[in-house]
Parts: structure tokens; sequence; C-alpha cells
């Protein structure tokens, strides 16, 4: 049993305690750290008693809590993002590896039965060689949130991509390698709260495929993951439904016992310290998608600053058109 200190107490933090607590036997929180109440971290580094620490606080701090979390000798679960730059990233990912201890993040999505189904599909090789991706989460979470930091552009930036589109992002880098080149836009349609506004974005991945991902704010919930490759397709909606696709065949639809996937990531975790297994994303998966993420928001803001200097102006028979703005390269992702 892991006993770990939860940091910060807002809803995503009281989920994540109720997703264990009486119902894991691989761990438990111990101490709370609600700096609303006046606790701080270095409260719970101080505990001998605390093995690890599971931040779900505002990302702009997610680095400099990790690396103090990791020279304090204990154990890091942080919330996605993991961090909003890569350099902060590999900071954290550096500091770990130095303390010897095990850095996880928060991608719940990853544990979602139909997700895994879908990344042993491609692992087999079932649908041959990949040519595509595409992915689409939207929620209404957004019309929830009257203030606080998670409305705050330096917290979360791109629109719905910080909240929802990362873990889109996420399971592309999962499943089919990190993001070589980037183009994103984002369409406001009211900019006070709760905000309506909707983000798209194609991805060329550094093994050749190609990817789009979009998001809404707000929106009922949806989520779709669809992979098309030479063979056929795998298409995963929701939690617990995949739509298998083959060359020849009918398509088949499969379903999924539900599981709780923030206690599968918590254990998963767990698992990771006790050295029974390691954590299901590695490093440099952790760094590819922030890297992805940052190079996402750049583009939309290049995006942004075009649209801003340019004034509409109609095409004129055998004019050349300007220049596309708001690519984005990604950088090397190693750790």
């Amino acid at each position: 049993m892991i006993d770990a200190a939860i940091v910060g107490l807002g809803r995503w933090g009281r989920a994540l305690v109720g997703s264990v607590h009486g119902k894991s036997e691989r761990i438990r929180f111990v101490r709370e750290v609600d700096i609303a109440c006046g606790s701080v971290l270095q409260d719970a580094l101080d505990d001998a008693s605390v093995q690890a620490v599971v931040l779900a606080t505002p990302h702009s701090v997610h680095r400099a809590q990790a690396i103090a979390a990791a020279r304090a000798g204990k154990h890091v679960f942080c919330e996605k993002p993991l961090a909003l730059r890569a350099a902060d990233a590999r900071a954290m990912i550096g500091a770990c590896e130095r303390a010897g201890v095990v850095l996880a993040v928060g991608h719940n999505r990853r544990f979602w039965p139909a997700m895994r189904e879908l990344k042993r599909l491609l692992a087999e090789g079932q649908l041959g060689r990949l040519l595509h991706i595409e992915g689409h989460n939207s929620n209404e979470n957004s019309n929830q949130v009257t203030g606080g930091w998670r409305t705050l552009e330096e917290e979360s930036p791109g629109g719905g991509l910080t909240g929802a589109g990362l873990h889109v992002l996420d399971a592309f880098i999962g499943l089919c390698g990190p993001v070589q080149r980037v183009h994103a836009q984002l369409n406001r349609y009211k900019e006070d709260l709760p905000p309506l506004d909707a983000m798209v974005a194609t991805y060329r991945f550094a093994s050749g495929l190609s990817g789009t991902l979009a998001t809404v704010r707000a929106t009922p919930f949806y989520w779709r993951v669809h992979v098309f490759g030479s063979s056929g397709s795998a298409e995963v909606l929701g939690e617990t439904e995949l739509v298998l696709r083959m060359s020849g065949r009918p398509a088949e639809r499969l379903a999924f016992a539900p599981e709780d996937s923030v206690k599968a990531e918590l254990e998963a975790f767990a698992d990771a310290v006790e050295r029974l297994a390691p954590y299901p994303i590695p490093a440099g998966e952790m760094l590819a998608t922030v890297s992805a993420f940052e190079a996402t928001v750049r583009s939309l803001r290049a995006s942004r600053r075009a649209s801003s200097r340019t004034p509409r102006t109609r095409r004129t028979p055998g004019s050349r058109p300007s220049p596309r703005r708001g690519r984005t390269r990604t950088r090397p992702t190693d750790p």
C-alpha cells in the first residue's frame, strides 16, 4: 500500500481522492494539502510517512512542485498537462530520474477499455499500414467554471485544447508516436464566461502519418479516436465502444465492461513505485505530448496574429495565394 498526499483539493483533486478512498488496496491518501485552507506542499514533503505526492494544482506550478517533491525523495503523480512547455517537462523528468523516484502523468483516457483494445490492435498490426488518425473530445465542463485559475489563458491556453483536446493529443502520441508538424486554428464565438469556441488542428507525425484533432466548448460529451490503415480501421466511441471495419468483412461493434480509469491510473502509479511494473506512459511519451501541445499553442497564436494583421482581400485571377501561416514544427522530444 502506497501512502500518498493529495496536493490541491479542487474538483479534480477531490475526484482523485474519491476514486481510491475505501476502494483500493494499492494506494491511499494519508495527507491533504489544500492551499486555500492554509496548508503548503512542504508540510507533505517533511512528513516521513508520505511516500508520494499527487499534484492536482495549477499547471504553471507543476514544474516547481514536482522538482521539490523529487528532491525530498517523494514519488510524483502529476495531473495533466504535465507541463505547459517542453523545457519544464524535461526538467521534471530529469529531476525525478536523478532522485530515483517515479514520475507519472494523469492521462486517464489511456486506461479506458476501448482505448486499450485500440492500442492492442495497432501493436499487432491488424489494420495494416497506418495512414491517418482522427480524434475529437468535447464536453460541457466549462459551463460549470465561473472563475478561478482554469479560466486564465496562461494556465489553459488554446480554448478547449488544455482541458479536453489534450486527452486526444496524448492518445495520438501513445498510438502513433511523436508529432513533427502542426497547423491549428481557434474560432472564438464568445469571449466571456462560459466560453464558446472550437479548436481544430492537423498534425504530421514523425512516422509520416497524418492526423486531425478537434475540441469544442461547450457541447455534450463526445469522444472519438479513429485510426485508418491499409487493411481496415478502428474507431473508439466513448469509454467502452469500438467499431472495427476490416476489408471484405461487415463492420463489427465491440463493447467492453466499464472500469474506473482514475483508480486504474493511480494503482498503476503505485505498481511503478513498488517496482511491480513500469508506469504505462514512459517519459519519452510524456515529453512528446507536452512538445506537441506547446507546438499546437504556438500555431494557434501564430494563426491569430496573422488573422488580426491580414485584411480580407479578394484574389484576382492568376494571383498566387499568400504563404500559409500558423504552421509550427515540434522540437526534439528526447528526455
